[in-house]
């Protein structure tokens, strides 16, 4: 699906904006049974705590600001387990990765109207830390994106620095510190639904408050190669669903548990 121009962008700059991954019958189906698992399952709340906020908000609109979410999508829907396993989509992470995908996560991040929840520069390797490089997030777009609804950023070539050392709010909350890292720096990666932009787990990134009249409804999943140790974080020491090709035993590993 990708071509190596494609690829060699993805490893200079640690992200890649991959258009029309879903068709538009199959976004509108995956958008349907989005909105149903947000009125069933889905938690609202004020979202990642930090000093960042007072600098990412003024004090009003920090109040206000919310976050919906969920973990692992396709655990509640037979929809979203077809969307994320989608042949397209694997086909594609594998040309950046290896021939070799593991699944490790899917979650859902919702910037509801108004005052959606902005997200302060980091990298996703604090929540589910690996020892190498074999790891893509890929974020499924249910809308289109801008700078008026909070579209996703990235500091490019970030991910060339490996994995840095992030401030902490409530040990479950990671950013990097605000007066070294700015949005302002960033490169804005605008998409349509449908669309999916895949990223380094090393790639710096963040975005801004949604101030739009319509949420803004983004779904991360997490694909690695299923040899990237995982060391600590989220979905530690869970296998999960080989999509592509095969596990390869290196010398000494058990065979996974199911307990």
């Amino acid at each position: 699906m990708l071509d190596s121009q494609d690829v060699a962008f993805f490893e200079d700059n640690g992200f890649l904006h991959i258009p029309e991954v879903f068709t538009s019958e199959e976004t509108q189906e995956l958008s349907d049974e989005l909105d149903r698992l947000v009125a069933e399952w889905a938690l609202t709340s004020p979202g990642w705590e930090g000093n960042w906020r007072n600098i990412y908000m003024d004090p009003e609109v920090a109040k206000q600001s919310k976050l919906t979410a969920m973990h692992d999508l396709q655990f509640y829907s037979q929809v979203w387990f077809r969307g994320i396993t989608n042949p397209r989509l694997v086909n594609a992470v594998s040309d950046l990765i290896g021939p070799n995908i593991e699944l490790h996560h899917s979650t859902l991040h919702i910037k509801p109207p108004q005052s959606g929840h902005p997200f302060p520069m980091h990298q996703d390797s604090p929540f589910y830390p690996h020892q190498a490089k074999g790891f893509v997030d890929v974020l499924v777009h249910l809308d289109d994106t801008n700078e008026e609804n909070g579209e996703i950023r990235f500091l490019a070539g970030s991910h060339k620095q490996g994995a840095l050392e992030h401030l902490t709010a409530e040990g479950i909350y990671y950013y990097l510190p605000p007066d070294d890292y700015r949005l302002t720096d960033t490169v804005p990666v605008p998409a349509k639904k449908g669309d999916v932009v895949a990223f380094h787990l090393w790639t710096v990134h963040g975005s801004y408050i949604n101030r739009t009249n319509q949420p803004r409804r983004l779904v991360r999943i997490g694909f690695r190669d299923p040899q990237n140790p995982q060391v600590a974080g989220q979905s530690f020491q869970r296998p999960n669903l080989l999509l592509k090709g095969y596990r390869d035993r290196v010398e000494g590993q058990e065979l996974l548990r199911n307990s």
